[in-house]
């Protein structure tokens, strides 16, 4: 019998992603509150701005990035916390015997799911922001729409998701994945961000210097380093507990 190799199995976990209600919730969803937030942020700056003043598509998306972070970090954890609630598991090892070609098949899978997602939802913002400033009729300032914070902030949604998966896998427990990792980036970061300038250090933190870059000691590329560090660590000690855990 012909053992699967790591496009087989990459090409079986993006099946499972496929096949996953909550996980296509969680895509589809995030997407679309990114929409529905692109609208209400440029109807509202549009709103209170004086007559002629021109609506920054860029600054809207600056400004939903940090809300629809949760969808990605749900799209993260939903998938492996499902499949390790149950006896999943253990059919996919026994299909798949070697867990580190398992595993890697997973991260893999996640990385092509969030970034479809993010690419999807970062581009919905845009597309919609720019069509209800045209439809409100404001005017939107001339090469406001930059390619650096666009790939910046699809970037940023995508090391979002790939931490959140590694937390998964480390925790292996949906709750404690994610109540742990919704609480760092929505009440820890931007808490300790109030009290101390070492929060520049927390994975979230260095990565938004992607899309939106305001540290003095952080660029995006070393932020992002800083993020795919964190990354490296808690998915090293994942891999470890994975590989040597009974299901």
């Amino acid at each position: 019998m012909r053992l699967p190799n790591v496009i087989d199995v990459i090409a079986a976990e993006l099946d499972k992603l496929r096949t996953l209600p909550a996980a296509v919730v969680a895509a589809l969803g995030t997407t679309v509150v990114g929409v529905a937030l692109a609208v209400a942020l440029t109807a509202a700056a549009h709103g209170t701005a004086v007559p002629a003043t021109e609506v920054s598509i860029t600054a809207t998306m600056v400004r939903a990035v940090p809300f629809v972070q949760t969808g990605l970090i749900l799209l993260g954890v939903l998938p492996v916390a499902h499949e390790l609630a149950g006896s999943q598991l253990r059919t996919t090892l026994a299909a798949v015997p070697r867990r580190g070609l398992l595993l890697a098949g997973k991260t893999v899978a996640t990385f092509v799911a969030t970034a479809v997602t993010a690419a999807a939802t970062v581009g919905g913002l845009l597309g919609a922001a720019t069509v209800t400033a045209y439809l409100g009729g404001a005017p939107v300032a001339p090469g406001d729409v930059d390619a650096g914070p666009v790939l910046g902030a699809v970037a940023y949604l995508i090391l979002v998701g790939l931490f959140s998966h590694a937390i998964t896998l480390l925790v292996r427990g949906l709750v404690p994945a994610l109540v742990g990792t919704l609480s760092l980036v929505l009440i820890v970061s931007p808490l300790l961000a109030t009290l101390t300038e070492h929060a520049r250090w927390l994975p979230d933190r260095a990565a938004a210097q992607l899309y939106a870059p305001a540290d003095d000691v952080l660029t995006g590329t070393t932020g992002t380093l800083v993020t795919l560090a964190w990354i490296a660590v808690v998915g090293a000690g994942a891999a470890v507990r994975f590989v040597r855990r009974d299901p």
